[in-house]
């Protein structure tokens, strides 16, 4: 290939990644007011299902496969093959047919229907596998053995990949910090769920990097403890985070301590998200908003703390999402009630171009 033909090649690539990045971040920002025990407050919290394929995740497979393009790891026939929970499965396969790959995802079968379909709709291969197969760490071993039999294949390893923390620094991190700014606000906190921990990390060192006084926590279901334990225990309902495992690219030493919300009690605050205020939002956002409830009561009124709604409520209406969730004296969603919500102004270009 002589230079100006890989000079054309280069510019429709760029282009492609420019038009996807159209579409993928610059998310709103809401601020969500409440009553707690018949206090006031109010958190902020980035509405991630305003991308491309409804989650955040497509943050992170966008700019990994254009990292991947840029560093020649990845090339135009390459088949991606990536073991998720679902999300970063979804944004795979439709970035990854969006830029002509085929795409294979590995996931665990106890995942919600809407996942497999939507996947499946957008014209990946699924491979699915059982607890008895190893589940997720499973999921992860297949992908590498795939790798390591047949050739171009194409590993994001979004579990060890540095660029999945960029992503969030380059972008998540960066617009919350500037809608927040345009507030002349300062974050206090942020605190969002642990599954890759991508989010959290990324946007955590982008807003230290501001301001190293901001606290960022992690978030973990009560009932599966791994961030605080080391190791897979017991079972939980939200999907996306508390994925068996630790992963590689969270480094714990850098967080602040792990802020914990029962299943149960995150099924019942996105019902009301949904039902009170017409936020759809998925189980890992309403756990988010009881992580970020709890920070505010620990930091004080007044305080600006910050998560993300994950994802929509459209990947979970075969779940317990949509069934009536028993209330235990645990729970602190029996004492809250949404009284708004308001809009904060979008970036005026994305942060990622």
């Amino acid at each position: 290939m002589n230079a100006m033909v890989e000079t054309k090649t280069d510019e429709k690539l760029q282009s492609k990644f420019r038009n996807l990045w159209n579409l993928v971040g610059n998310t709103p920002m809401v601020e969500i007011f409440y009553t707690y025990e018949g206090k006031q407050g109010s958190v902020f919290a980035k509405c991630e299902h305003y991308n491309l394929t409804g989650s955040i995740k497509d943050r992170m497979a966008l700019h990994i496969l254009q990292k991947a393009y840029t560093s020649a790891l990845i090339k135009p026939n390459d088949i991606i093959v990536e073991a998720t929970s679902g999300n970063t499965g979804i944004s795979f396969s439709a970035l990854g047919k969006a830029l002509g790959h085929r795409v294979r995802i590995i996931m665990p079968d106890w995942l919600s229907k809407e996942r497999t379909d939507i996947i499946r709709s957008l014209g990946a291969d699924i491979i699915t596998i059982s607890k008895e197969q190893g589940g997720f760490r499973g999921s992860i071993q297949l992908s590498e053995d795939m790798a390591f039999s047949e050739p171009n294949i194409f590993l994001p390893r979004q579990f060890a990949n540095g660029s999945n923390v960029d992503a969030h620094v380059f972008s998540t991190g960066r617009e919350i910090w500037a809608q927040l700014e345009q507030e002349q606000r300062i974050p206090d906190a942020f605190v969002a769920g642990v599954g890759t921990g991508g989010t959290v990390m990324g946007v955590g060192r982008f807003l230290k990097s501001r301001n190293p006084q901001i606290r960022i926590h992690p978030l973990e279901p009560a009932e599966s403890p791994t961030l605080t334990t080391g190791h897979k225990v017991g079972s939980h309902r939200i999907q996306g985070i508390s994925d068996e495992f630790i992963p590689s690219i969270v480094k714990l030493d850098e967080l602040d301590e792990v802020i914990q919300a029962n299943d149960g009690d995150a099924i019942l605050i996105s019902q009301k998200l949904a039902m009170e205020l017409g936020l759809g939002v998925g189980i890992s956002s309403g756990a988010n908003i009881i992580g970020a409830i709890k920070l505010q009561q620990m930091l004080g009124a007044g305080s600006v703390v910050v998560t993300v709604l994950s994802d929509s409520n459209k990947k979970y209406l075969s779940t317990d999402l949509i069934r009536k969730e028993p209330l235990r004296q645990e729970y602190i969603s029996s004492s809250i009630e949404f009284t708004g919500y308001r809009s904060l102004a979008r970036m005026s270009g994305n942060t990622c171009l």
